[in-house]
């Protein structure tokens, strides 16, 4: 019902305010939000074996930035390399592609949604940047050297990392219009 439908059918007499509305329940919270928008990022990595994203928040819940990883700029995604032996020369990290596009000068400060726990090249990058907090949603290979490295300059400097944790296990986005809608 519109509101011009709803305001016609009130009566001043029965009800001389316009009745409280609630606000819709079962919304995603700030969290899921963000990791959403870092796994949507992932599903533009061309990578065959691995989709990392990322999402760079501010203290204002503003998203500064938004990366997958990819090759660079100007290095076409099928001339070089995606097998897992030779791709680490030439891939550019969520994390690194995020940092590097973001959209304000400082991120001191700035939370950071990642799919994937960061390397040890990341952590650098993460930790230079100013970012204060990382979460994760998996860490696929915590004994090896990269990610032993990684935790142990954002403990050292102090940045805060966790695995992300959400009531839900999915969140649905449905590209077709509303059946009420008239798509032309």
């Amino acid at each position: 019902m519109d509101i011009n439908t709803l305001t016609a059918e009130m009566s001043l007499e029965e009800s001389p305010r316009p009745p409280k509305s609630a606000k819709r329940e079962g919304y995603l919270k700030w969290e899921d939000y963000f990791m959403g928008t870092a796994l949507l990022a992932a599903k533009r990595s061309k990578d065959p074996n691995c989709q990392v994203g990322a999402c760079i928040v501010n203290r204002e819940n503003r998203i500064v930035g938004i990366g997958y990883n990819g090759m660079p700029n100007g290095c076409s995604d099928d001339t070089f390399p995606w097998d897992k032996n030779n791709k680490q020369f030439y891939v550019c990290h969520a994390e690194m592609n995020a940092i590097l596009n973001r959209n304000i000068i400082d991120l001191k400060g700035c939370t950071l949604y990642v799919s994937r726990f960061p390397c040890n090249e990341c952590a650098k990058m993460i930790i230079q940047s100013g970012i204060t907090k990382v979460y994760y949603i998996y860490d696929k290979s915590p004994n090896k050297d990269v990610y032993i490295a990684s935790k142990k300059m954002l403990e050292e400097a102090y940045v805060q990392f966790e695995v992300f944790k959400s009531e839900h296990k999915t969140i649905v986005i449905d590209l077709t219009p509303p059946l009420n809608i008239n798509v032309s």
